[in-house]
């Protein structure tokens, strides 16, 4: 978990410079599916699925090419 926060740290400027945050909910190893909650401007924007996915499941599987998968709850 340690791991995912520092890669969540590098990515979080990028959110709240538009106003959002991003924080860590889970982590299922087995699976490989890491679950993150949306915060501030990021929670309702239209482009919070590009965003999840072209921006913070990159940076995470890039770093962590053991996680499949990255979902917003």
């Amino acid at each position: 978990m340690d791991k995912l926060n520092k890669i969540l740290d590098k990515i979080r400027p990028s959110l709240q410079a538009d106003g959002g945050d991003i924080k860590l909910v889970s982590y299922d190893k087995a699976k490989g599916i890491v679950e993150v909650e949306l915060q501030g401007a990021c929670k309702g924007c239209p482009m919070a699925q590009f965003t999840l996915q072209g921006l913070v499941e990159q940076e995470i599987k890039k770093e962590l090419p053991e996680v499949k998968e990255v979902r917003a709850v």
